[in-house]
């Protein structure tokens, strides 16, 4: 009964299918079919013009994103646990050549306007000192949490008056829209550029960089290439972002996720060190607490000397998200 990460699920057989599917003779790169409707799909999603490129990784996903947003000598404000800061071996630096990541406190993991301009008004405008270019939130957040529209909102006003980028890392983005259940766009709030997650949400090696700027793209698209990310048989990455779009399954694998949580969630009580809003929790245990678990099955990570990380999945069977809340209950 494994509760490791989603990061582990299988992948869902809708996307299996639609690879098979795109297993013909394509141009390609990005001129397949598949990949030349991306644009238009999530256009229709977000209910504004989008571009949209494919790579393998969400660590690709966010860095390039923000390579486009920030210069090598610029520096993007996000919080001290974001996953771009403490989970992915200092890429951001590499693919933005030496760019800051400057980093701002809040709870949950979730930043606030008053959380960024504490860390970026003591910053002199000159040239001794590096500049904030960008602005990168997680939705949902490294603890679970998810940002209202009208938080996200006030972010994105903020890096409109500061002329910052703004960039949201949508790993678990749908989650938040299950959780919230608002429009996509809403969810992401007045963003430049969105990472939308596939991998933890039943996709196998495709993630998609969702630009609201023409021109941020088409910089994406040489940067892609030079990192070594625009794959030859991209139709296999384009069949798996779409096979999620269609017919939402994106969401329903998201909310199914989400319930499984919400019902472990109900057993832990006092336990909880954050508020359960989407597939991650965070549970205090004692090591002997973590064995016993461990004992009767269950797979989870330990979160320093005395919690514990679960995640669910599209896949969770609801008898296992059962087990493990009775489990914890009778701790």
């Amino acid at each position: 009964m494994q509760f490791l990460s989603d990061n582990a699920a299988a992948v869902h057989p809708q996307v299996w299918e639609a690879m098979r599917a795109a297993d013909e003779a394509q141009p390609p790169y990005d001129n397949d079919a598949l990949s030349l409707i991306l644009d238009e799909r999530f256009s229709a999603l977000f209910g504004r013009e989008a571009r949209v490129l494919w790579v393998a990784t969400g660590t690709a996903a966010n860095c390039l994103a923000l390579a486009t947003l920030c210069p090598p000598h610029g520096g993007v404000a996000c919080h001290r646990e974001a996953h771009i800061e403490v989970d992915e071996a200092g890429a951001p630096g590499f693919y933005l050549h030496g760019a800051k990541l400057m980093l701002a406190e809040g709870d949950g993991a979730k930043l606030t306007p008053d959380a960024v301009c504490a860390v970026i008004d003591p910053i002199r405008d000159d040239v001794h000192q590096v500049q904030p270019h960008a602005l990168s939130v997680t939705q949902a957040s490294e603890y679970g949490r998810v940002y209202q529209p009208a938080e996200l909102e006030a972010l994105g006003a903020l890096a409109r008056e500061r002329q910052l980028g703004f960039h949201v890392d949508g790993a678990r983005f749908a989650n938040a829209v299950a959780f919230l259940g608002c429009t996509p766009a809403e969810a992401a709030g007045p963003c430049d550029a969105l990472s939308f997650g596939c991998v933890k949400n039943g996709g196998m090696s495709a993630e998609a960089i969702v630009f609201f700027d023409p021109e941020r793209a088409a910089l994406a698209r040489y940067r892609r290439k030079r990192a070594g990310h625009l794959q030859s048989k991209g139709r296999f990455l384009a069949a798996q972002v779409l096979a999620m779009l269609e017919g939402d399954l994106w969401l329903a694998n998201a909310r199914a996720a989400n319930a499984a949580a919400a019902e472990i969630a109900g057993a832990c009580g006092s336990r909880l060190m954050h508020a359960v809003e989407a597939n991650e929790l965070f549970v205090r245990l004692s090591p002997t607490e973590r064995d016993a678990l461990r004992g009767q099955g269950f797979g989870f990570y330990d979160w320093g000397s005395d919690a514990a990380r679960f995640v669910t999945a599209w896949n969770t069977r609801p008898e296992d998200a059962s087990a493990l809340a009775k489990a914890i209950a009778a701790l």
